[in-house]
């Protein structure tokens, strides 16, 4: 048993018991900073290990990590990190975060890296709830707040559900095939003639119950009030690495043990693809609040990620995951203003509380308006790629209609996401925000950097994209 395959997860691991148990020691007042910087650089280690890991299969081929678990890996820490550096700078006078806030998200990077190493359904299923459970803390954990705590309420019941849908087509998986490693799998679907039709439920169950977890329709119902209740670095930690895992989980599962059965799910995944970006699109018209305008057009933006699963080819899971790296650096850069947006001290999360930002804080104004155009997919930054190759890989594969509905949807959603940026620049002015901390302008700064300037990286992380599509499909 190569047990070093798993070293990444056990540092990350260990040292969140470690940070756990020191920060019970310590005074409450006194314990967030500690575990927050602790968590980061435990984070920054595991990373720097993911990325000189080598290739394998190990305790008893239920672990694997080749060039597309690294590559999620990565991806899931950066988000990570990212959002324990936002919770810095928030946690601070009357919005003061519990000590155990970065470390759950520590636990939570954890299970999502599990995911990503997945070779087994039982595997994937332990990944996943750790990484959830976690979550379902954090929307909860600021107590006395009642929308915080139906926040968490409304998660854990309806994410209950949807493991219990998960794991029931896992078990069907198990019937078909008398194993839950994913090779094994794929052997016996190849070899099989008519595909029964419980197995074919099965992967209908185990779509539905990742769907859910990148809250696609009509699987979404949750994100808005869940979104819009928990503490905002919690909402930018939710609204990336956890669906980055999933992400990595529908496409190991999909393109490997189920991927001889394309055919048969091809038309779920562009159904699933095509109502979300359509609802997501639609639905974020009337908000009026940031983080729930944010969480339907996280919905969207799911929907164009799946255009890549949906073409189930390798370009359009290179494009997916190209996608999802553009996501990952605009969506921090806006929930980095949303974490901003104060004033005495007092959170304020109305798109009205926007206005006059152009000109009470010019560079917050700026990574604003850099992201909200890099969402609709204004050329030359970081959004525009990732829907090129989205778009690209759907229209090779013959998905035309597919590519209809999401050119309509992202004329929808230029709307309000210019409504945004008007709001910024052009609206009368309100009373100034107070001074951000500076790991939230650190972040958010950095976010607007890399959305203007991903171009340069386009080639390293297409080819690392290319690479790891490669290892998943072949």
């Amino acid at each position: 048993m190569n047990w070093t395959l798993a070293l990444p997860e056990i540092v990350l691991a260990v040292s969140g018991l470690v940070i756990l148990a020191a920060g019970v020691l310590m005074r409450k007042d006194e314990a967030f900073l500690p575990s927050a910087t602790l968590s980061v650089a435990a984070m920054i280690v595991s990373g720097f290990l993911v990325a000189t890991s080598s290739s394998g299969v190990g305790y008893g081929d239920v672990f694997v990590v080749d060039a597309f678990a690294r590559f999620i890996k990565l991806l899931v820490i950066a988000g990570g990190v990212a959002s324990i550096t936002l919770s810095i700078g928030y946690s601070d006078g009357k919005n003061a975060l519990p000590f155990e806030t970065p470390i759950l998200m520590l636990f939570s990077t954890l299970g999502a890296m599990i995911m990503a190493s997945s070779a087994n359904l039982m595997t994937l299923f332990v990944g996943l709830e750790l990484s959830s459970l976690s979550i379902y803390i954090l929307c909860a954990i600021e107590r006395d707040r009642v929308e915080a705590a139906e926040a968490g309420l409304k998660y854990f019941i309806l994410g209950s559900l949807a493991s219990g849908l998960l794991l029931y087509g896992a078990s069907l998986a198990y019937g078909f095939a008398g194993t839950m490693e994913f090779a094994p799998i794929a052997v016996e679907i190849n070899g099989a003639g008519a595909l029964p039709v419980g197995l074919v439920i099965g992967v209908v169950f185990i779509v539905v119950g990742l769907a859910f977890k990148l809250s696609a329709v009509p699987f979404h119902m949750w994100t808005p009030d869940v979104y819009q209740g928990s503490p905002t670095p919690v909402t930018a930690f939710m609204a990336g690495a956890p669906k980055f895992a999933a992400f990595a989980l529908i496409l190991r599962v999909m393109m490997g043990p189920f991927g001889a059965m394309s055919p048969r799910w091809q038309l779920l995944i562009e159904a699933i693809s095509a109502l979300s970006m359509l609802f997501g699109a639609l639905a974020a018209i009337p908000q009026r609040d940031i983080k729930r305008l944010m969480a339907y057009s996280s919905i969207g933006h799911m929907g164009y990620a799946m255009m890549g699963l949906a073409a189930a080819t390798p370009v359009g899971t290179r494009g997916t995951l190209v996608y999802l790296t553009t996501y990952l650096v605009m969506n921090v850069g806006v929930f980095g203003v949303i974490s901003a947006m104060r004033r005495r001290g007092r959170e304020v999360t109305t798109i009205a509380d926007l206005a006059g930002l152009g000109r009470t804080n010019p560079a917050m104004a700026m990574v604003m308006a850099i992201c909200m155009f890099s969402m609709i997919g204004v050329p030359p930054l970081a959004g525009f790629f990732g829907k090129f190759m989205v778009f690209g890989a759907a229209w090779n594969a013959g998905l035309y209609g597919l590519v209809a509905v999401g050119a309509l949807s992202a004329v929808i959603g230029a709307f309000y996401y210019l409504r945004v940026v008007k709001v910024v620049y052009f609206d009368a002015s309100a009373a100034p925000f107070d001074k951000p901390a500076p790991s939230i302008a650190f972040v958010s700064a950095a976010m607007g950097l890399a959305t203007v300037l991903f171009l340069l990286a386009l080639g390293p992380v297409s080819e690392a994209a290319g690479a790891a599509a490669k290892a998943l499909v072949g």
